[in-house]
């Protein structure tokens, strides 16, 4: 969100600021000229007077510069300026553009090829993309209505010129807008005035200019947007990596389903299982969130600035304007909120980034899991030509897909946590709190998209490591403590438990002291003969079955 809409706002970092007057810090001596504003096109009662002042401040040291906050000339253009030097070294301010190396945030620079395809859906371009389509559909849907005679039905031509303005929205387009904001610095209003002007330029569409954004809050137009964000969102990007992530761990449970290995209760040898089984647990936790995810109702309100209908009922009294906006709402394909403020108060959206968090969590668990076993040895990591482990041991290879899944998840389960916990919470019938907020729903889900890749390309490097699992589990004959005790309950032998217990706890428990004291056993010899038959690999219970069947 810091790119581009308030990217003029951080521009450089310097010392020794002079105070801020009026909202400008100035180096001082040192004299600028105030911005001059664009002409408002097409809206001549919005053209602005271009003046200059000059600012001046007492001298200082030529080494003691300050910030500038502005409006640059090119910040709403993709031209660069001319004659930008990018300075750097103390004591110079540095105006650098923006760009993969220069963007505040990984998502927007280190890591901006993984995650390009939210550009589209969560950027501030995607917004107003969103909003324009939202106006559209609007004046569209109005003139649909019977009891609005004043927007007559329009002809196949208009129609199609109408949703023309929808499918080729593209950047010049959110450009134009933002060179309205910058004179409006409103920004719903300045699409109203993007969607006035294109009608405009169809001759049945003049007479109906003033029905754009008909009896419309903001957040009427804001609140269906943000909803179709995470909606194709959810369904075009997060689902489909969920589903992927699913399958690449069943595939690790049906593969592995037989491989005994040993488990591990607070660290120590337990009961064991399979590799299978305990890929198995994953992939079943994960897709009941997955579920979750996909199953979120995306809610909308369209009730004007209150949630009451108040100017709607003015207007036009007869009109059932509550079936109206929610035939309007749910032609987007999202559920009708029939309670609301002026804001449609965001519950569903806190409900989805807790399904979000859940799943983030569980993947979390497992990236922490399969980083212990490849340290165990249990896994191998298949070695890429050209990577680099260790700047100083070149021996290694670093289970490095893991932790960054893992660091990543958990960024994108705090920014989750606090939308989650914030958005539903707004003064009385709104404060504006949530708007600074909700231009982060992108983070959640890049930072859980790069997360998701980073995992898929771990799993996808993994190699199971039978032998040092089967030398594992084959020296840990303690563990058959638990099933000797079991048989010796069945049987009727006074305090098993505590004989196993005082037999095996804190010992070195070899084969060959397992089948002594089995023999001693005063049990049935059906039954003794099951004990001395066992070994740890294969007292498994049903746990290769567990993992074909998940």
């Amino acid at each position: 969100p810091l790119e581009p809409r308030e990217r003029t706002m951080v521009v450089a970092t310097v010392a020794s600021a002079t105070k801020n007057r009026g909202g400008v810090l100035l180096p001082r001596g040192r004299e600028v000229k105030a911005l001059s504003y664009p002409s408002f096109p097409s809206f001549p009662s919005f053209n602005s007077t271009r003046t200059s002042r000059t600012v001046s401040r007492p001298k200082l040291s030529s080494n003691d510069w300050a910030f500038r906050t502005r409006i640059r000339p090119n910040a709403l253009s993709n031209k660069a300026p001319s004659g930008n030097k990018n300075k750097g070294g103390e004591g110079k301010e540095q105006d650098i553009q923006l760009s993969e190396l220069t963007a505040v945030g990984p998502l927007d620079g280190r890591y901006a090829s993984k995650v390009k395809g939210l550009r589209g859906v969560f950027s501030e371009y995607g917004l107003i993309r969103r909003r324009v389509e939202v106006e559209i559909r609007w004046i569209q849907h109005l003139s649909q209505c019977a009891d609005i005679a004043e927007v007559p039905p329009f002809s196949a031509e208009t129609q199609a010129y109408l949703d023309s303005l929808v499918e080729n929205f593209d950047v010049e387009d959110a450009l134009a807008v933002k060179r309205t904001e910058a004179i409006t610095k409103h920004d719903v209003k300045s699409v109203e005035y993007f969607v006035k002007q294109k009608l405009g330029e169809r001759e049945e569409l003049r007479p109906i200019l003033e029905y754009v954004h008909f009896s419309c809050t903001s957040e009427d137009i804001n609140n269906l947007s943000h909803a179709l964000m995470l909606k194709e969102g959810v369904e075009a990007h997060v689902l489909p990596m969920m589903d992927k992530i699913i399958d690449e761990i069943r595939n690790l449970a049906t593969k592995n389903a037989d491989i005994p290995m040993l488990s591990r209760t607070h660290g120590q040898p337990a009961s064991p299982t399979t590799v299978g089984k305990e890929m198995a647990n994953v992939a079943y936790r994960l897709s009941r969130q997955r579920q979750q995810v996909g199953s979120t109702e995306f809610l909308g309100k369209f009730a004007g600035a209150v949630g009451n209908y108040n100017a709607h009922l003015v207007a036009y009294p007869e009109a059932d304007w509550e079936s109206i906006a929610k035939d309007f709402v749910n032609s987007f394909g999202i559920g009708f909120n029939p309670y609301t403020t002026q804001i449609e108060p965001h519950d569903y959206i806190a409900e989805l980034f807790g399904a979000m968090a859940r799943f983030n969590t569980i993947l979390l668990d497992f990236d922490r899991d399969i980083w212990s076993y490849i340290s165990l040895g249990y896994f191998k990591q298949r070695t890429v030509a050209g990577e680099v482990g260790s700047s100083t041991m070149p021996h290694k290879v670093n289970p490095i897909d893991f932790e960054n899944s893992e660091g990543n998840l958990g960024v994108a389960n705090a920014l989750a946590e606090h939308l989650s916990t914030k958005l539903p919470v707004s003064r009385w019938q709104r404060d504006l709190t949530d708007s600074t907020v909700l231009r982060n729903m992108g983070l959640v889900f890049g930072y859980s998209m790069l997360a998701y890749t980073s995992v898929l390309q771990g799993i996808g490097k993994l190699d199971v490591n039978e032998q040092v699992i089967a030398r594992d589990i084959d020296n840990a004959w303690e563990v058959l403590a638990e099933p000797v005790q079991t048989i010796m309950r069945k049987c009727g032998v006074e305090e098993p438990y505590e004989k196993l217990k005082a037999f095996t706890r804190g010992q070195a428990v070899t084969k060959e002291m397992m089948i002594a004291f089995a023999e001693q056993l005063d049990i049935p010899e059906e039954e003794k003969e099951k004990l001395l038959k066992l070994e740890p690999r294969t007292y498994l219970g049903n746990a290769a079955e567990q993992a074909n069947k998940v």
